[in-house]
């Protein structure tokens, strides 16, 4: 997903590129209205849409509504059961704190508190360059390295507060570095 894609002003506009390629999406499915097993795809294409934009907005649930000839309310309560899908933008770089029992016991909150004040931002917002967002979670399921964080999904164990300005540090070091492999190959 690009940063213009997930970060760009474009729910309410449906002529937007993010909404064409989502209907294009739809149209691969060949939904029939009339067919009561129409919503059997309805979870792919939320995980699609919310590939495309970044997240799913109040406008794309609408739109998918409209694409299924369901009720907004449908598709709300699909997107609210689901932990996996978000109606919040998510920063290009996702930290991500534990705070399940074990993180939690061993400091996750003083961990989350400083990923805060480093990143001036609240868990659960995102920087205003839409570079990072911070999330808490219950669990990664990695209790034995307590307290716990992921970046984009790359896992820190027994993080303390004082490391994590060499955590941020550290993963941007190798996302450029990656960044600049992928562009020897390309």
């Amino acid at each position: 997903m690009s940063d213009s894609v997930q970060n760009s002003p474009c729910c309410g506009e449906t002529g937007h590129p993010s909404f064409l390629a989502l209907d294009e999406y739809i149209e691969t499915l060949n939904i029939n209205i009339e067919n009561p097993r129409r919503k059997d795809t309805l979870i792919q294409t939320l995980h699609k849409a919310q590939e495309i934009f970044g997240y799913l907005p109040d406008a794309v649930q609408v739109h998918i509504a409209q694409s299924y000839s369901i009720s907004d309310a449908e598709v709300s309560g699909v997107v609210s059961f689901y932990n996996y899908f978000t109606t919040t933008p998510k920063g290009k770089i996702q930290v991500n704190v534990c705070l399940g029992t074990a993180c939690y016991v061993n400091g996750a909150d003083k961990v989350l508190t400083e990923f805060e004040q480093v990143l001036g931002i609240k868990a659960g917002q995102v920087t205003e360059d839409g570079k990072f967002s911070i999330e808490s979670l219950r669990c990664v399921g990695a209790c034995g390295l307590a307290p716990v964080v992921t970046i984009n999904q790359k896992v820190y164990g027994k993080v303390k507060p004082g490391k994590v300005r060499d955590i941020l540090e550290n993963f941007l070091v190798e996302e450029s570095e990656n960044v600049s492999e992928e562009a020897v190959h390309a």
